[in-house]
Parts: C-alpha cells; structure tokens; sequence
C-alpha cells in the first residue's frame, strides 16, 4: 500500500460531513485554490485547453459535473500549480467517476516550475494509491514535513482503472498559505567625487539615492 491511503470523512458512517456547520468548516479548509496562480497554472494532456484549470475550484462546487478535466491521447494527466506564496500542504482530494477513467495512482512533487512528462521519471516526494471517488469525500493526507514549503506543486497521474482516457472532476488542496517574501532589490546611485587633481574645482561631497 502507497503511503498517505486515503480515508473518508465520516465515511464508515455514510456522513461526509458536507452539511451544516462542519460543512462550511471543511470547506473552508479546503481553500487552497484561492492561493493559486492561475496565469501560470498548467495541465498537459489535457483535452479541451483550459479545462484542467477549472478542477480546481470552491469544496461547496465540487458536485459541478459538468466542470471536468479529461486527458487526450492516453491516460496520464499532468498539472503544475503554482501559489501565490508558500504552503504548507496538508492533504488532496481528488473526485472522478465511479468507473475506468478514474485516476488510480497520484504521484506529487514539489518547487518543479513548468515540470514535464519527463521529469516525472524522478522520484516523488509522496505517492498516493487512489480508490474510486465520485462524490469527493476521501482524503489523502500528505507528509507534511516534506511539503512544508510548497510554491509550485506538481500532480502526475500515470494512469487510471484500466479506460482509455482519465477523467477528474475535483481536485482540493487542504492546507495553510503564508505570503511569499519579495526579494527587493536596492539600486543606489551615487555621484562621483571629482578628483581635484584632475580637475580644478572645489570638492563635491557627494550623495545618494536609493530605490528600494
């Protein structure tokens, strides 16, 4: 067994908690797509262009079928997420159909910018082996230790329950987002002191400034 099995949220009891209070707590919790940077967000092998995006999305809107991501020529999926800071990620969910096409196997890595199918061949920070999950209530908790500081995440799907092509209707991101520190950058420019023996003028003291 893959480390990090999922488990359902009250699932041995048949209650995920999605309704009252400790739905819109839980909901809540999973608001990493908040934190996305979604001008750099990438999904290779996806069908319709764009559509990988919209998997991530609001816990509450995860029953949205018909916001949907299905890969093209085979069945692997690739997303690379960039954040707007750095996480510290807690755990997935990932929501298909109760069938063949759904991901059977996720492999994630860490502060890869612009990963390709390629770079998939290294070795992950955490794998995941998936159960079918159609209505989006099990939850693969990560490692934290080694997703402590998260700015790109990439989520490789190699392969599904045996379809042609794999599909995901929900992908969440449970975790916590702190601001990322800018690097600013110091530009002085100072007036150079006029050597008098060159030429015969009166010392210049000279002065500065600083653009931060």
């Amino acid at each position: 067994m893959a480390d990090g099995h999922g488990h359902g949220h009250g699932h041995g009891a048949g209650r995920c908690g999605c309704c009252g209070a400790n739905g819109g707590e839980r909901g809540e919790a999973w608001g990493l797509h908040l934190k996305i940077d979604r001008g750099r967000l990438q999904c290779l092998n996806e069908r319709r262009e764009g559509s990988g995006a919209r998997v991530f999305r609001a816990w509450e809107e995860r029953g949205d079928r018909e916001q949907f991501v299905e890969s093209d020529e085979d069945a692997e999926l690739l997303f690379n997420v960039p954040f707007t800071g750095s996480v510290k990620l807690k755990a997935v969910i990932v929501m298909g159909e109760d069938d063949g096409s759904h991901p059977s196997e996720l492999r994630l890595f860490k502060n890869i910018p612009q990963m390709s199918f390629d770079d998939a061949a290294r070795e992950p920070e955490q794998t995941f082996n998936l159960n079918p999950d159609p209505v989006g209530e099990l939850e693969y908790p990560t490692k934290i230790a080694r997703f402590s500081n998260v700015h790109d995440l990439s989520m490789y799907f190699p392969k599904n329950f045996g379809a042609e092509t794999t599909k995901i209707f929900y992908i969440g991101l449970k975790g916590e987002w702190t601001e990322g520190h800018r690097h600013q950058v110091t530009i002085c420019n100072y007036e150079a002191l006029p050597n008098p023996g060159d030429h015969q003028l009166q010392p210049v003291t000279p002065h500065s400034r600083c653009v931060s």
